[in-house]
C-alpha cells in the first residue's frame, strides 16, 4: 500500500514545501490552461512546460511512466481510431485501411494534452500526501463531509483491492478460471460479495465514528501563510497558465 500511494519527502525536491494550497490552486491553472489548448503550435511549448515541472520533483521517468499504463489504454485506443477513421484527407494508403491527415492532428492533439495532464497532476499527487491535499481543499471551501468521503474512498480502495486478490486466489484454488464466458458467474459472485462485505465494512466504521464524537464538532484546520516563495511560484503557473489561454485565443 505504502508503494501504491507513493509520496515524495519534505525537501527532497522542489515543490514538496510549496504551501499546499497555493500548490492546488498553482498546478490545477495549468491543468485548466492545458486543457483549452487546441493550436498545435503550441503543443511543443506545453509538453515543456509539463516535463520541466516535473522535473522538479526528482522523481525518475520510470514513475511517471507507469502511472500513464491504465489510461493510456484509452490513448492507445485513440491512436488507432482516429486516425484511420476520421478526416477526408489521406495521407498514406494500406490497402483498405487509409492513414488520414485530419484524424492524425486531432490524435497528436489528444496526446500532447493527455501527456502534459497527466504530469502535472501526477507531480501534485507525488508531491502532497492525500490527507494534507484533502485539508488544502477544505480549506479553500470543500465541504468536511465531501473532504471525509475523499479520504475514506482513498483509505479502503487498496484494502478493496487486496480483499479482491484474495478472493479471485481462493476461488482460483477451488478450480475456477477467469478469463472466459463461463466465469463471468463466478466474477459476479466475488463482486457481489464484496460489494456486501464493504457495506457492512462502512456501517461499523460510521458506528465507531460516531461513538467517538465525529460530527459533534467542527475540526479547526491549521493554516500555514504563504511565504514571498510559495507565492511566486504561484505567479508563475498563473502566468504560464495565462499565456497559454491568451496566445490560444489570439491563433484562433
Amino acid at each position: 500500500m505504502l508503494d501504491r500511494a507513493r509520496t515524495l519527502a519534505p525537501g527532497s525536491n522542489s515543490l514538496s514545501g510549496w504551501e499546499t494550497r497555493v500548490k492546488l490552486i498553482g498546478l490545477l491553472c495549468l491543468v485548466f490552461a492545458f486543457a483549452a489548448v487546441r493550436d498545435l503550435r503550441l503543443l511543443p511549448l506545453m509538453v515543456i512546460t509539463a516535463l520541466a515541472t516535473y522535473r522538479l520533483t526528482a522523481l525518475p521517468l520510470s514513475y511517471l511512466i507507469s502511472r500513464m499504463k491504465v489510461p493510456g489504454v484509452f490513448l492507445l485506443a485513440m491512436a488507432v481510431v482516429l486516425p484511420l477513421f476520421s478526416g477526408e484527407t489521406v495521407l498514406l494508403q494500406l490497402g483498405p485501411l487509409a492513414l488520414r491527415l485530419e484524424g492524425t492532428l486531432a490524435f497528436i492533439s489528444i496526446a500532447a494534452r493527455f501527456f502534459s495532464i497527466i504530469t502535472v497532476v501526477t507531480v501534485l499527487f507525488a508531491t502532497t500526501p492525500m490527507p494534507t491535499l484533502v485539508r488544502a481543499m477544505s480549506s479553500l471551501g470543500l465541504p468536511q463531509l465531501l473532504g471525509d468521503m475523499l479520504l475514506f474512498t482513498y483509505r479502503y480502495i487498496f484494502q478493496l483491492a487486496d480483499d479482491l486478490h484474495r478472493a479471485r486466489t481462493a476461488a482460483r484454488l477451488r478450480g475456477a478460471h477467469f478469463g472466459s464466458i463461463r466465469s463471468i458467474k463466478t466474477t459476479a459472485h466475488i463482486f457481489g460479495s464484496l460489494l456486501v462485505r464493504s457495506h457492512w465494512q462502512a456501517e461499523r466504521v460510521l458506528a465507531a465514528m460516531t461513538l467517538r464524537g465525529y460530527g459533534a464538532t467542527r475540526v479547526d484546520i491549521s493554516r500555514r501563510a504563504p511565504g514571498p516563495g510559495d507565492v511566486a511560484a504561484l505567479a508563475a503557473c498563473v502566468t504560464l497558465a495565462g499565456i497559454f489561454v491568451v496566445t490560444q485565443a489570439f491563433f484562433l
